[in-house]
């Protein structure tokens, strides 16, 4: 005779490894070509196709911080990446009125560098908000 206990027990062991890897690759939406330092700056909206942020320099010159972002296709077709920076403060809670969304091309191969200024010196921390369509 087998205990109930472990019966019950096997349904739930088996769901959480059924929701694991759906919420792991749910979680990895960046390129694989992004550092995780860097990912944890980006929202991406929807699928990165091909655009890594290969390198990020946020730089604080007098009192107001500054970024510059590496954007690079490793895809040979050109891609249109929608972004704008979303500038936080030390809560969370997102300082000024924020951008607008700029449209810019990366070529296949190519790599672009995109930059901002925080709009006051309460922003200490920033997001890369971004989308990124095949043509």
């Amino acid at each position: 005779m087998r205990p109930r206990l472990a019966l019950a027990a096997v349904p739930a062991v088996v769901c959480a490894a059924l929701l694991t890897p759906v919420s792991a690759a749910h979680a990895q939406q960046h390129d694989p070509a992004t550092p995780l330092a860097v990912a944890s700056k980006i929202n991406l909206r929807g699928e990165a196709h091909g655009i890594a942020v290969r390198e990020m320099r946020i730089v604080r010159k007098n009192d107001i911080l500054t970024v510059q972002a590496d954007l690079s296709n490793v895809g040979r077709t050109d891609r249109t990446v929608f972004y704008r920076f979303k500038w936080l403060d030390n809560l969370g809670g997102p300082v000024g009125d924020g951008e607008a969304w700029k449209q810019m091309r990366v070529l296949g191969l190519g790599q672009q560098t995109v930059k901002s200024v925080a709009p006051t010196s309460a922003a200490i921390d920033l997001r890369l908000e971004m989308n990124v369509e095949l043509r």
